[in-house]
């Protein structure tokens, strides 16, 4: 497909999700290691989180949510010519885990790969879709985040195993060639490998022959995660000229509220345009920000016209900011 004779922007036509039936409380885990609800809760803000079961994989979540976003978008599921499926989680090594979404929603045209950039991976995604749709590249994206980041999990690291969950997001981003203010307006991305060894997982198919586990230095991660998203913020307010109080909605990867507030704090952003879904779903890696989205347009929140600001940070390190006018 090629429609280069128009300059398109990406507009976001539809958002999903989809969530593991188990929930798992923090009196659960308090019950299977030395922790307690209120200690979780006091360090992370996380209250509950979804865990999936053996039948329920990071496809068959991430199928479920793109139907839902596609639905919402008033298109068919064949009018989609690009899926990318962030993930640190697939189902196999290979193939691609978004050709086995693309499968199950019955497209059998275009496009399907994976985006592997950790907790940042929805933001890393949605670049390169606005990218292939301002290229005149295609007409209709699919970005996703789906994890099943419990596969992943040292249950018996009590530091590791209570911050994260199960789940996943999606959007449609579609080409408009329509003279309008709304859609992403940029995306702001970095990395930096000599930070590595912060936060892994401590095996691969080329190294260890198996998966192995995550393994994080809460300290500092949080760290640099305050301050590399405060500049990924700052970046997309210089960039788009505009103040910090233009902002209608702050849709950050949840990790753990006091990274939240923290970075909230930095930058002058106030709590109440910040949506927070870490205390229900809790660390969902790239699931985290579509999920979050999902939620608050589901609670009306988040309206057309609305200046809505993504951000997040991930292994690798890698960070990233987008400006959407929704």
């Amino acid at each position: 497909m090629n429609i280069k004779n128009k300059t398109y922007k990406s507009i976001v036509s539809g958002i999903g999700a989809s969530l593991p039936q188990e929930v798992v409380t923090n009196k659960d885990l308090s019950m299977r290691m030395d922790t307690s609800e209120e200690w979780i809760e006091e360090r992370t803000g996380i209250k509950e989180r979804r865990i999936a079961s053996k039948d329920e994989t990071t496809s068959s979540l991430g199928t479920d949510a793109a139907q839902i976003a596609i639905d919402n978008s008033g298109l068919k599921n064949s009018d989609i010519d690009l899926i990318i499926l962030a993930t640190a989680t697939p189902d196999n090594t290979f193939p691609a885990s978004a050709t086995l979404i693309q499968s199950s929603l019955g497209i059998e045209r275009g496009y399907a790969y994976d985006m592997q950039a950790v907790c940042s991976g929805f933001v890393f995604a949605v670049e390169a879709a606005d990218n292939a749709i301002k290229a005149g590249n295609i007409k209709n994206a699919l970005v996703i985040g789906s994890e099943t980041f419990s596969r992943i999990l040292d249950w018996d690291d009590r530091a590791t195993c209570v911050l994260f969950g199960d789940g996943a997001g999606a959007m449609v981003l579609s080409a408009s060639s329509e003279d309008t203010n709304r859609g992403v307006l940029s995306n702001h991305l970095h990395s930096d490998g000599r930070y590595k060894d912060l936060l892994y997982v401590d095996g691969g198919p080329s190294t260890t022959n198996n998966v192995g586990y995550l393994r994080m230095d809460g300290k500092g991660v949080f760290k640099h995660a305050v301050q590399n998203l405060s500049s990924a913020i700052i970046e997309a307010i210089e960039y788009n000229n505009i103040a910090i109080e233009d902002i209608d909605w702050f849709v950050p990867h949840q990790a753990n509220i006091r990274i939240l507030e923290a970075v909230s704090k930095k930058v002058g952003l106030s709590r109440d345009k910040v949506i927070i879904t870490v205390d229900k779903h809790a660390n969902t890696s790239a699931a985290s920000i579509p999920l979050a989205l999902y939620d608050a347009v589901q609670k009306d929140k988040i309206k057309k016209g609305d200046l809505v600001l993504l951000e997040a940070m991930g292994g690798g390190f890698s960070w990233g900011s987008t400006l959407i006018r929704w």
